[in-house]
């Protein structure tokens, strides 16, 4: 794969040079902004974005909340179990950054010594965003966009070609929707226990929820007022 990156006629370098091209073009306040975006900016929101879905989550209840829990729960692990599938990945292709075989590019975060494919940040936001995707559509299309955003931004950055940000992507969807059955049939059972744990119940379900998702009344409070009073004045 290293050898076809060196051709000036792959359609992966051509790419490359284009969208790394704009860097040149923008300002330097921008190609600062997007530096810190692509580098730490998605990668928190997509974390900011799953904590969101968990509170959505939890105080809407309902029976579902445990198996949501565990699908949020998961959606980290699978970026954990992701990057270490992808190590040997990195070993066995070898394929340098695009700086060290391609000259002319606007480099934007420098110290970038090890190899470029696939890319880490795209795996782990799009490994995220699928599992969100499971917990919760409509967040994991806000998650799925961030990805889509993070990948531009590295090849943007010049630290990695467009097929290391689209084996990202591949690598964290197979793994997240994959193994995504076994990790649910463990964490779902666990999320219950702990949803009927005391202390730690609030993780799943938000206090004075109940199982189908409505506000319960706590132990001596006054039902219904209305209904009392039409009681009395019949």
């Amino acid at each position: 794969m290293a050898g076809l990156a060196a051709s000036g006629s792959n359609p992966d370098v051509d790419l490359l040079y284009d969208i790394n091209g704009l860097a040149k073009d923008a300002p330097v306040w921008f190609d600062r902004v997007m530096e810190y975006v692509g580098e730490y900016g998605i990668l928190l929101a997509t974390v900011l974005l799953v904590l969101w879905c968990w509170l959505s989550v939890r105080k809407r209840g309902g029976e579902d909340a445990p198996s949501s829990v565990a699908a949020l729960v998961w959606a980290p692990l699978a970026a954990g179990v992701a990057v270490l599938v992808n190590v040997p990945i990195r070993g066995f292709v070898e394929r340098p950054r695009p700086f060290l075989q391609h000259e002319g590019l606007e480099v934007l975060v420098s110290g970038k010594t090890d190899y470029s494919f696939v890319s880490d940040h795209a795996t782990i936001t799009m490994a995220i965003a699928v599992g969100l995707f499971v917990a919760n559509r409509k967040f994991g299309f806000f998650g799925i966009g961030l990805a889509l955003l993070e990948g531009f931004c590295r090849v943007y950055m010049g630290v990695h070609y467009p097929t290391d940000v689209i084996g990202g992507f591949a690598l964290g969807t197979a793994v997240a929707l994959l193994l995504s059955p076994p990790a649910m049939a463990l964490l779902t059972p666990l999320m219950k226990a702990i949803e009927r744990s005391p202390r730690a119940g609030w993780l799943i379900r938000a206090r004075g929820k109940s199982y189908d998702g409505q506000d319960t009344v706590l132990p001596g409070a006054r039902k219904d007022t209305g209904a009392e009073e039409r009681d009395l004045a019949a």
